[in-house]
C-alpha cells in the first residue's frame, strides 16, 4: 500500500492536479506567414528595415527544464515579461544586438521551485539579470516581405549566474506590420554556468541541461523600459511576470535535503 501511494501520489499530482506545463513559446499566428530561408543575393521586393529596434510589449523570456518526480515525468516552465534591449538593422545585415532579462521576476507555477531558483540555483540576489550580445552579424540575405517566416543561426555571448560564454544557436523571424517578432531556444547545460543541478535529493530529479525560451516583439518604436524587480533601475515597468496557470491546492511539500 506504501509504494502504491507514493508511485500514485506524484501521479495525480503532475496530471490532474498541476496540469499540464504552458506550451513553448512561438511565433504569433499570422495568417499571412509564408515560410522561407535567408536567401542571399535575391531581389528585395521590400521596404528597408535600417535603424534600431527596440524590444517592446508582447516579449517574454524564460526556462524549460524536464524533471522526474518520483518516477513521474513533468515539466518546469518559468517566465517573465521584464526583457528589454535592441537589435541594429543596415542594409541586409543585423550588426549588433544586446538583450537583458530580470532574473529575479522569472516565476513558474509552483511557489517553492520559484524559491529555489531565485536561491540556490539561480542567486538572483547576487546575480539579477541575464544579458545575451551578438557577437557576429546576421546576414538577412534578402529584406524579408511581410508575413514572410525566415530562418537564421546566430552567434553571441549569453552572461549568465556570473558566467560568460558563448553560444550559437537557431532564430526564427516574422516581419508583421511595423513590427518583426524573433523566436529562439537556447540549449542550456548547467555546470557550463556554474549552475547547481536543481535536483532535490531523490524526491525531484532534474535533467543536467535546458532551454532557454526567448519570444521578442521588436518595434521602432519605444520599447520596454529598464525594469529590475530590485527597483534600481533607472525607469521602472514594462510589465509583470507572465502569470503561469497556478494549481487549485497548496504547494506539493518537498522534503529539505
Amino acid at each position: 500500500m506504501i509504494v502504491l501511494v507514493a508511485f500514485l501520489g506524484p501521479y495525480i499530482y503532475i496530471h490532474f492536479i498541476e496540469g499540464p506545463a504552458p506550451a513553448k513559446l512561438e511565433l504569433p499566428k499570422s495568417s499571412t506567414a509564408t515560410t522561407s530561408s535567408a536567401s542571399k543575393g535575391s531581389a528585395s521586393t521590400s521596404s528597408s528595415l535600417d535603424g534600431s529596434w527596440n524590444v517592446g510589449t508582447g516579449s517574454m523570456a524564460g526556462y524549460r527544464v524536464q524533471e522526474v518526480l518520483v518516477g513521474q515525468n513533468a515539466t518546469a516552465v518559468g517566465r517573465t515579461t521584464k526583457i528589454w534591449g535592441s537589435l541594429t538593422i543596415a542594409g541586409s545585415m543585423v550588426t549588433k544586438a544586446t538583450f537583458t532579462v530580470d532574473m529575479a521576476s522569472v516565476v513558474s507555477d509552483q511557489s517553492q521551485r520559484n524559491a529555489r531558483f531565485d536561491g540556490s540555483i539561480m542567486d538572483v540576489s547576487q546575480y539579477p539579470t541575464a544579458s545575451l550580445t551578438l557577437t557576429s552579424p546576421i546576414d538577412l540575405g534578402t529584406i524579408p516581405s511581410d508575413g514572410a517566416v525566415t530562418h537564421y543561426n546566430a552567434v553571441g555571448n549569453l552572461d549568465m549566474h556570473g558566467v560568460t560564454k558563448s553560444v550559437s544557436f537557431p532564430v526564427t523571424a516574422e516581419r508583421v506590420g511595423s513590427g518583426i517578432d524573433v523566436l529562439a531556444d537556447i540549449p542550456i547545460t548547467f555546470s557550463e554556468w556554474d549552475i547547481a543541478n536543481p535536483s532535490v535529493g531523490g524526491f525531484v530529479t532534474t535533467a543536467n541541461t535546458g532551454t532557454l525560451e526567448v519570444l521578442l516583439h521588436l518595434t521602432q518604436g519605444a520599447g520596454n523600459p529598464v525594469s529590475t524587480s530590485s527597483g534600481s533601475a533607472s525607469s521602472v515597468g514594462g510589465g509583470g511576470p507572465v502569470t503561469v496557470p497556478s494549481t487549485t491546492v497548496p504547494p506539493l511539500s518537498v522534503p529539505s535535503g
